[in-house]
């Protein structure tokens, strides 16, 4: 069941993933060229910042 559980959220992550680019291609590729400009450090908060986040709704919502 574990292994099942983890495929599921995987595949709903990518169903999320895919949505931007797939409904506004233009302001996807607008986000990724702002975020070439950030420094290595700026990118690396925005990852823990969303891993954080992640972890406490996981928290939250077990």
């Amino acid at each position: 069941m574990t292994v099942s559980l983890l495929l599921l959220a995987f595949a709903l992550m990518l169903v999320i993933e895919g949505a931007m680019p797939f409904i506004a291609p233009a302001a996807w590729r607008e986000t990724f060229r702002r975020l070439i400009q950030l420094s290595d450090g700026q990118i690396r908060f925005i990852g823990l910042t969303s891993m954080l986040i992640g972890l406490i709704l996981l928290f939250i919502f077990s």
